[in-house]
C-alpha cells in the first residue's frame, strides 16, 4: 500500500452528484493532513477541479432502483472488475467508497480481502432496509463513516467500527433561516405566499412523477390567488425536461418560475415546499421549511421491495426518520408523506393547502427542524468533511 507520509495515494469512488460534492469536501480536508496526496478513482467535476484523477465517468454509477440497476448490470460488473484490477495494481493507502453502496460494497469487499484498507462514507439506510446488511458491510470495510447520529449504535450491535462525522449539509445552512435575502435574490415579492416545487433530479423521476407534481402545483395555485411557484431544476437535463412540461401549462402570471439550479435559495424563499422524497427533504428541513413529500418508484422496484419484505420502516422522508430517532414527531409526521398509490395530485394538493392554512403547525414544524439541525451537527467543532478526513487519517495513523 502507498502510505508515504508526504505523498500518499488515496482512492475515492463516488457515485452521483452528491457523492462528487462529498468527495470534493473530503479531498480538501485530507490535504490538510497530506498536502501532496494524490487522489484516484471515480469522481465528478468538483473532485476533478481539485486535481482528482477520475478513471471513469461518474455518470456510470448514477442509477436508481432495482429495475434500473438490473438493466445495466453487465456493464456495471465489467466496470467493477476493471476497477478492482486497477486499484490492486495501484495499491493505494486507503480506498474510500462514497455512497453508491450497491456498487461500492462489493468492490470494497474484494479489496479488503486482498489486503487494502477500505472505508465506506455514507452508511446505507440500514435503519430502513435490512439491518442484517450491517454484517456484510463489516466484511467489506474497516470503518463506516455515518452522516446520521442513530447509525453508529446499529453498527455497534454487530461489532462494526462506525463513526458519526456529522452531515455536510448541516454546515451549509444557518440554524435560523431568513427568507428575505433569498426572495430578493430570486426577485420574488416579500408579501406573497411562495411554494417551492422540487419534483426530482433524475430523468426517470421526472418522467414518472413530474406531471403529477405540476398538476398539484396548478391546483394549489388556483386555490391560492397570488401564490408564486418556483421550480429549481437540479441539472441541465432536468431543466430541459421541465421546460417541455411547463410549455403545456398556463403562461400567465400564475405560471411557475423555472430556475436553473438555486434549490437552496428556492427553499429558503418559500413558505412551504412540495418535493420528491430524497436528499432534498433533508435540505428543506435544514432550510426550516414545512414540506409535503411524495414519491413513486417503478412498479417493478416496488413489487420486489414488498415481495422480499425489505422495508423496515413505516416512514420514508429523512426529516421524519430523524424525528423518530431523536424522540420528536412520534404521533404526527413532521412532513406528510404521500407514497406510491397515495401519490396523487389531489392528495398532494390537499396536504399542501393544509400547511399553508395552518400557521401554528408551520411554527411547530420549524421549531422541531431547528432541533434536528442541531442533532445533525452533533455538537462537533469544524465541518463534516474535516471529521470524515480525521476518521480516515486515524485509521492510517500508525502507518504515517
Amino acid at each position: 500500500m502507498n502510505v508515504d507520509a508526504t505523498t500518499p495515494l488515496i482512492a475515492l469512488i463516488a457515485g452521483e452528484d452528491s457523492g462528487d460534492q462529498l468527495g470534493a469536501d473530503l479531498i480538501i480536508a485530507l490535504r490538510k493532513h497530506y498536502p501532496q496526496a494524490r487522489f484516484i478513482g471515480i469522481g465528478g467535476r468538483r473532485m476533478q477541479e481539485l486535481g482528482f484523477e477520475s478513471w471513469y465517468d461518474i455518470r456510470e454509477l448514477s442509477l436508481f432502483g432495482f429495475a434500473e440497476v438490473i438493466g445495466h448490470l453487465p456493464r456495471l460488473l465489467k466496470l467493477r472488475k476493471e476497477l478492482i484490477a486497477r486499484l490492486l495494481a495501484a495499491q493505494p493507502a486507503v480506498v474510500v467508497g462514497i455512497d453508491a453502496p450497491d456498487f461500492n460494497l462489493g468492490l470494497e469487499r474484494r479489496l479488503k480481502q486482498a489486503g487494502l484498507r477500505t472505508v465506506h462514507y455514507v452508511s446505507p439506510s440500514i435503519w430502513a432496509w435490512r439491518e442484517k446488511r450491517a454484517d456484510k458491510i463489516g466484511q467489506s470495510v474497516h470503518r463506516v463513516l455515518c452522516l446520521f447520529p442513530m447509525e453508529p449504535p446499529i453498527y455497534a450491535r454487530h461489532g462494526i467500527d462506525a463513526r458519526f462525522v456529522g452531515h455536510p449539509l448541516a454546515d451549509r445552512f444557518a440554524l435560523v433561516s431568513d427568507r428575505v435575502p433569498a426572495r430578493r435574490a430570486l426577485q420574488l415579492p416579500l408579501d406573497v405566499p411562495v411554494l417551492a416545487l422540487l419534483p426530482g433530479s433524475r430523468h426517470s423521476e421526472l418522467e414518472r412523477m413530474g406531471g403529477i407534481f405540476l398538476d398539484a402545483a396548478q391546483r394549489i395555485t388556483a386555490a391560492m390567488p397570488g401564490l408564486r411557484v418556483v421550480i429549481p431544476a437540479a441539472n441541465s437535463r432536468a431543466l430541459a425536461t421541465l421546460k417541455g412540461m411547463l410549455a403545456r401549462g398556463p403562461r400567465d402570471d400564475s405560471a411557475p418560475i423555472l430556475l436553473d439550479g438555486h434549490a437552496h435559495e428556492a427553499m429558503l424563499a418559500a413558505d412551504v415546499v412540495l418535493l420528491a422524497s430524497g436528499t432534498a427533504t433533508l435540505e428543506a428541513m435544514l432550510a426550516k421549511r414545512p414540506m409535503v413529500v411524495g414519491y413513486r418508484v417503478s412498479p417493478l422496484s416496488y413489487r420486489i421491495a414488498r415481495l422480499f419484505n425489505m422495508l423496515k420502516t413505516d416512514v420514508y422522508a429523512l426529516p421524519n426518520i430523524l424525528a423518530r430517532a431523536c424522540g420528536l414527531g412520534k404521533d404526527t409526521l413532521l412532513a406528510p408523506e404521500l407514497m406510491q398509490d397515495d401519490f396523487t395530485a389531489d392528495k398532494l394538493t390537499h396536504a399542501t393547502l393544509q400547511l399553508f392554512r395552518d400557521s401554528e403547525r408551520r411554527g411547530a414544524i420549524v421549531a422541531a427542524f431547528e432541533q434536528l439541525h442541531e442533532a445533525l451537527r452533533g455538537h462537533l467543532p469544524g465541518h463534516a468533511g474535516d471529521h470524515a478526513a480525521g476518521a480516515i487519517v486515524d485509521l492510517l495513523g500508525h502507518e504515517r
